[in-house]
């Protein structure tokens, strides 16, 4: 959106993580969203809780592009009053812990423009419904100048009308292509999959790699990630890694002939919410098998840019019969879609303009939260 940078911001930003990418897919967005922002002469302060289960995971404890402070509890968040309130822009991210009180803090604090950053739209909206969202309150969406979305689409008129976001705006996951380069590996799996698990992305995981496996003992597959229960019933075709670090993910998807993309149950039913690990492994140029979802079409082109097969025997299709020049072709196709829409350097534009919006919005004077209209709320 943004051809040129703009005047130098100061950004803070209260996210999940940036130190640990282990068990969760925030990491890798904040860092290739973050490093792209600061390229463009910005500078960024990190806020992270510091908590033992990301403490014993940390693979990259000193960004390098933006200032990172771990932060005990709520009452440490206030060492950073006096950065919240001078800052340009300041954004609550989703899954932040306590993230309710933290948020109520950075909008009592900041004096610039106050953004939530939701890298779980549907999951939250589902929390919101039945009361359980433990990182944002309803009543509080009206009161950020700005709510940015990891899903597009029908969802972002929901968030204004039924809610009383005065903006939503889709800012998509993206990926870094100096961090995700192609590499030229001997293929190793016929079939991969990289995420941690998830009980409702399970049944689709059964149907297009597991069940596979299970009718095709002479091709290889793997699945990379943490958490999963001792239960599962793996094939022996089937190579379980526990943790990836994301400095091994090229590498992954190199030896990989095709990757699969899963897609969360809320996120599907949302559709236009592409997960992290599509672009990424677009990005390395490894063909991707995705499950189906509205609005995918509209991100990589069935077919030609993206494969979306029904069940187990398209699958094996696919791996049994595609020629290798097909496949490769596949990969270099998605792999152009993405380097010319979805990298960080294009979302860091985004954020930049969207937040100068919302600048200008609040320049102009927004309306009180009691002048919002709240629909169906």
């Amino acid at each position: 959106m943004s051809a040129a940078p703009q005047a130098p911001l100061r950004l803070v930003v209260l996210g999940l993580s940036l130190s640990s990418s282990w068990g969760n897919g925030h990491a890798t967005t904040y860092r290739a969203l973050l490093k792209a922002f600061a390229g463009r002469g910005h500078d960024v302060l990190f806020l992270e809780r510091d908590v033992p289960w990301y403490a014993a995971h940390r693979d990259l404890p000193e960004p390098g592009f933006c200032d990172l402070a771990l932060y005990a509890d709520l009452d440490g968040l206030a060492e950073y009053r006096g950065a919240i309130a001078a800052a340009d822009a300041v954004i609550v991210g989703s899954y932040v812990p306590d993230g309710i009180a933290a948020g109520a803090r950075v909008l009592d604090w900041a004096r610039g423009v106050t953004a939530f950053y939701d890298i779980d739209t549907p999951v939250t909206l589902a929390a919101l419904e039945t009361g359980t969202c433990a990182y944002l309150a309803a009543d509080q969406i009206r009161d950020y100048d700005l709510y940015l979305s990891f899903t597009g689409g029908p969802t972002l008129r929901r968030l204004e009308r039924t809610y009383g976001a005065p903006a939503a705006r889709a800012l998509y996951c993206s990926v870094d292509p100096e961090a995700y380069p192609a590499l030229d590996r001997p293929a190793r799996y016929d079939l991969s999959y990289l995420g941690t698990y998830s009980p409702d992305r399970q049944p689709a995981l059964e149907r297009l790699l597991i069940e596979p496996a299970r009718r095709a003992p002479e091709l290889r597959f793997a699945v990379a990630g943490p958490q999963y229960p001792a239960g599962i019933d793996w094939p022996a075709n089937v190579e379980r890694i526990e943790h990836l670090p994301p400095d091994r993910h090229p590498d992954f998807y190199a030896a990989s002939r095709y990757t699969l993309n899963v897609t969360r149950a809320d996120m599907v039913r949302a559709g236009w919410s592409p997960s992290v690990r599509l672009f990424e492994a677009g990005a390395c140029g490894t063909p991707v098998i995705s499950d189906r979802w509205d609005g995918l079409e509209t991100l990589l082109v069935p077919e030609r840019e993206i494969l979306l097969p029904e069940g187990p025997e398209a699958v094996l299709s696919t791996l049994r019969t595609q020629s290798e020049a097909e496949r490769r072709r596949l990969g270099q196709a998605a792999r152009t879609a993405i380097l010319a829409r979805h990298t960080a350097a294009a979302r860091a534009a985004d954020l930049e303009h969207v937040l100068a919006e919302a600048r200008t919005r609040r320049g102009a004077g927004r309306p009180a939260a009691s002048d919002l209209a709240i629909i169906g709320h």
